[in-house]
């Protein structure tokens, strides 16, 4: 399932709706996961109030964290072993 995008449906391809989805709040850590070599993943953004927003794209997990390096984000594991998600953070320019 694609994800779609009604407020702007000039976003047509799903990097497009990663970069839209990351330009609403930038400096927020990021987080996706996927099963083993799905064709989509989830990330949710931590908000700064609290706030949890998610989305699921499809994208596999290594595309998602090939793409969010190149928005300018240090994307890790967590540190307890066994989490699955990847952490992405903004490094300050």
């Amino acid at each position: 399932m694609p994800f779609s995008n009604s407020k702007n449906p000039n976003l047509n391809n799903v990097e497009d709706h990663l970069k839209s989805f990351v330009a609403e709040d930038p400096d927020s850590k990021y987080t996706f996961d996927s099963e083993r070599d799905a064709p989509q993943s989830e990330i949710c953004r931590e908000g700064k109030k609290l706030s949890r927003k998610c989305v699921t794209l499809k994208m596999h997990s290594t595309r998602m964290f090939a793409a969010m390096q190149e928005q300018g984000f240090f994307c890790v594991l967590p540190m307890d072993p066994s989490r699955t998600y990847i952490e992405c953070t903004r490094i300050p320019k």
